[in-house]
């Protein structure tokens, strides 16, 4: 295995460069420290700790929570040529024997197992006594009670830095606050672990919001603007996606649901229908998505509200995890919010724990009500500054009226420090209204310079301007503090050196979403794929059913795009494309170069000109026929021809000039000291013109 980092990428990954922090995480899990990696879906979390167990010499043990994303992140190493493997209970007693004699043999670099078979009978001693190098634990946010996906088994999963104390823990999660990374650390048992916090930007990710009427119309519309491309649709209940999924059955859509109720067989063959390809729309419930590692799903709808923003996060994070542009849209309405609030109330968590999930559900409603950038709201939410809005979503796309509000969060900002940043979003609006209710009285803010500064604006619109510099990162919230408002570094810019603050003009979210549907105006069916990389597309799901995989495990979206771009023609430019590792090339490189090949062939038209020239070269023609066809002169085809063979193509310059002829000039060329690259002139005074430059050229190519 190669040590170099740089070098697993390339050969192992097909990729040049490391995206921003993978280099740093990479560094410390190697140096052998703990480490928390905060990154969005797609943003490469993955490759932080396969790239270290290829350059460890030990098994890498990564503990991953469904079955279905451990067989698709395997089959994706594997396909790379990197030995892993998984243990879980769909295998047969053989298959497990199998892979527990591989990993005592030495002849893995990565086990992915979940935490019920870590901690099943015997098995935790036994991992335990192998030579493990790292521990992953992905989905790491299911350890914690604040997070959005808490899983009881993984409380114990801090056993294993007691029972290996000198071996690396790597904490990894797309969606994680500031409670939720703390309780993370303490539960796993590496409380000083390096933490890497990447932008959870994801900005080829479009983002909007339409009001819930007309769901199936406004569907419909959506899937005709994205022919062709795979899409998710998330459903609260199992009744919803089968009514979906049946509903866009009978309008032509290659559509299926996936929910809990269905047999694991079934389950099991819908989602392996849509890795490959085979049905274009899922309708699912969350259910459905965590496990699957499929990436080139190109929108994503909420037809039912999430039931906060990490998950509705994650859940949009399924959509372009390669990179390339990808749509998403969450239908809301105020029943949706009835719904999901009746859901946590009848639940059985305990108080504490309904009141933290009704609070995430309010920054999810002041997502989908807001009239700011989205993009800020989400990232704001991760606690991650941002300057600009983003340009990229329903809004800032339909921009609403704003105005000067620095006046107004002064006086909000100023009631938080002066009750001590003890207060939620009631008692400081009660406070800036001036309300004299009996728990205000109590606690004697009535006796504040800022009691009653605020009595100009109705309950409704100190909520609606409060939650917007919520949403902007201007004041941050505490859950754990009974939903305290705190301050930050911005909020004292506001308060001590008169930041501005724009806020958008109040309006009921009813009226916008009226406005919102007049606005909305159909969009002609698009198709972004040219026809070569329709082509490649094709002969990506042709190769893929023959080896029986997803066709996103051959080459992604991403990969095909830019090979589609720079239309390689020989290995060397192929191992340019991102994506193409040794391994891939090896697999099915010559039968892409082929396709590529023939689309230039048929389509001479749109290929650039140094392939144009190509083109004819491999056709066998002569220096001047080619120029001949190609309208131009012989001195430029041979410069076409140079930077070819500088792009990684043979040119057999022997080809254009005779063997006495290269004899004659090479002659000349030795006896002034005159050397390929260098100026012909005094060659060819010297041989009195019996040459032209472009043949003394040729001539010194081979000297």
């Amino acid at each position: 295995m190669p040590f170099n980092k740089e070098q697993v990428l390339k050969q192992y990954f097909g990729y040049d460069s490391f995206r921003p922090l993978q280099a740093e995480i990479i560094d410390g899990i190697v140096a052998g420290h703990d480490c928390m990696v905060l990154m969005p879906t797609g943003g490469g979390k993955s490759l932080c700790f396969q790239v270290p167990a290829l350059m460890f010499s030990g098994l890498s043990l990564v503990i991953s929570p469904l079955i279905a994303l451990m067989h698709d992140q395997v089959q994706a190493l594997q396909a790379n040529g990197i030995p892993a493997a998984y243990l879980n209970s769909s295998m047969g007693g053989a298959e497990q024997s199998l892979v527990e004699r591989k990993c005592r043999q030495g002849e893995l670099k990565l086990l992915y197992v979940s935490p019920e078979k870590l901690f099943s009978q015997g098995f935790f001693d036994w991992i335990t006594r192998l030579p493990i190098s790292m521990i992953a634990v992905d989905e790491s946010h299911c350890v914690s009670v604040w997070g959005h996906d808490f899983r009881p088994e993984y409380t114990q999963l801090h056993q294993l830095k007691r029972a290996l104390p000198h071996v690396p823990v790597v904490a990894l999660t797309a969606t994680a606050d500031k409670i939720t990374r703390k309780d993370i650390l303490a539960q796993l048992g590496i409380p000083d672990a390096q933490i890497y916090i990447s932008s959870f930007d994801r900005p080829n990710l479009s983002l909007s919001v339409q009001a819930g009427r007309n769901r199936m119309k406004a569907i419909h519309r959506f899937i005709q603007e994205h022919p062709t491309q795979a899409g998710i649709i998330y459903c609260l209940s199992r009744n919803n996606t089968e009514q979906v999924a049946s509903s866009l059955v009978k309008l032509g859509i290659n559509a299926k649901f996936y929910h809990a109720g269905m047999s694991a067989k079934d389950r099991a063959e819908v989602q392996e229908q849509f890795l490959r390809d085979d049905i274009q729309v899922i309708c699912a419930t969350i259910a459905f998505g965590m496990g699957i590692d499929k990436s080139n799903v190109r929108w994503v709808i909420h037809y039912s509200l999430p039931a906060n923003i990490e998950s509705f996060y994650q859940e949009i994070g399924r959509a372009g995890r390669d990179g390339v542009a990808a749509d998403t849209l969450l239908f809301y309405s105020y029943n949706d919010l009835l719904v999901r609030k009746d859901m946590i109330v009848q639940s059985e968590l305990s108080q504490d724990l309904k009141e933290l999930q009704l609070a995430k559900l309010e920054r999810l409603k002041q997502y989908a009500e807001a009239e700011i950038c989205r993009r800020r709201i989400l990232l704001s939410y991760f606690n991650e500054e941002v300057t600009h809005d983003c340009g990229n979503c329903d809004v800032c796309q339909n921009p609403p009226r704003r105005f000067d509000g620095t006046i107004v969060a002064q006086k909000a900002l100023s009631a938080i420090a002066r009750t001590q940043q003890k207060v939620a979003m009631g008692m400081l609006i009660d406070i800036l209204r001036g309300a004299h209710t009996r728990k205000l009285m109590e606690l004697r803010y009535d006796q504040l310079k800022t009691f009653g500064v605020g009595k100009d604006l109705r309950y409704e619109e100190w909520a609606e301007y409060i939650q917007q510099m919520l949403n902007s990162g201007i004041i941050d919230i505490a859950y754990d503090e009974q939903h305290a408002f705190k301050l930050n570094a911005t909020s004292m810019a506001v308060l001590k050196e008169g930041r501005k603050v724009p806020l958008v003009q109040f309006r009921p979210f009813e009226e916008r979403a009226i406005k919102q549907e007049s606005n909305t105006k159909e969009k002609s069916p698009t198709n972004t794929d040219d026809t070569l990389l329709g082509l490649l597309k094709a002969h990506r799901k042709k190769m893929a059913d023959a080896k029986d995989i997803p066709a996103f495990v051959v080459f992604s979206d991403a990969t095909l795009n830019d090979m589609a771009t720079k239309k390689p023609l020989n290995q060397f430019q192929m191992l340019q494309v991102q994506g193409v590792s040794e391994n891939k090339f090896s697999q099915y490189g010559l039968s892409f170069l082929q396709v590529i090949n023939d689309f230039i062939k048929q389509n001479p038209k749109n290929v650039n000109t140094y392939q144009a020239t190509h083109l004819l070269y491999a056709e066998g023609l002569s220096l001047s026929a080619i120029a001949q066809q190609r309208g131009l002169s012989a001195d430029t085809i041979f410069t076409h021809l140079v930077k070819l063979e500088e792009g990684g193509l043979a040119i057999d310059w022997q080809r254009f000039i005779s063997n006495s002829d290269a004899q004659a000039i090479r002659l000349v060329a030795n006896s002034l000291g005159i050397t390929k690259g260098q100026p012909v002139k005094p060659i060819f005074e010297a041989l009195g013109g019996k040459y032209d430059y472009t043949t003394i050229r040729i001539a010194l190519m081979k000297a």
